[in-house]
């Protein structure tokens, strides 16, 4: 196993693409119309569907253990780039923008639209045709906007840790977020998020 579905792409049929993926799980399941872009990866028994319309994830995005992804026969579930799919999350032809996470057991239905740089705490139902705007912490059931937060700094580390990991999967290191070298990776990646804040949003994060 080399960590890309032992890069056999037609073991997910003719209509999944890989765009150089950083780590595709063996025990990930893609079924239908799927794009996995570059940097991006699939964690163990990661499942997404797309019967009809269509599934993208994003550059340098994660999908983690257990998320499902589908879609319904309104649209597609399309997440942006440097976005965090936790454990168990569940999207239902939902979009996601960039630099968003959502969290542990969340669920999200069809037609949510999530803005960049946000939020979805773990656990959160968020219904049918909910639109959040970008910079905003969604909580609850159902799920609301609790605040207004640019949340960019963390969301995009996380994606950017876990694709240091998923590169590490991909060479059958499983202990990529411990010692030395990832402690000097964190503070240095730190150091150029704030200055990529700044120089996007301003500011003196």
């Amino acid at each position: 196993m080399d960590g890309l579905g032992e890069r056999h792409p037609e073991r997910f049929g003719p209509d999944v693409t890989l765009d150089n993926p950083a780590y595709i799980d063996p025990t990930a399941r893609v079924y239908g119309k799927v794009s996995i872009e570059e940097g991006a990866s699939l964690w163990p028994y990661a499942v997404i569907r797309a019967e009809n319309h269509h599934v993208t994830v994003g550059k340098f995005s994660n999908v983690q253990d257990h998320a499902m992804l589908h879609v319904s026969a309104d649209g597609p579930t399309v997440i942006g780039d440097y976005c965090s799919i936790a454990h168990h999350v569940v999207l239902h032809s939902a979009t996601i923008g960039d630099n968003s996470l959502i969290g542990i057991n969340a669920t999200l239905m069809d037609g949510v639209v999530i803005g960049q740089n946000c939020i979805v705490a773990g656990g959160s139902f968020v219904t049918e045709g909910t639109v959040v705007p970008d910079n905003s912490i969604v909580m609850g059931m159902p799920g609301k906007v609790v605040r207004s937060h640019n949340a960019f700094l963390k969301t995009k580390r996380n994606a950017l840790i876990y694709h240091r990991n998923a590169e590490a999967y991909a060479r059958g290191d499983h202990r990529a977020w411990t010692g030395p070298d990832f402690d000097e990776w964190n503070r240095q990646t730190g150091t150029a998020l704030k200055a990529e804040y700044r120089s996007r949003f301003g500011g003196e994060r």
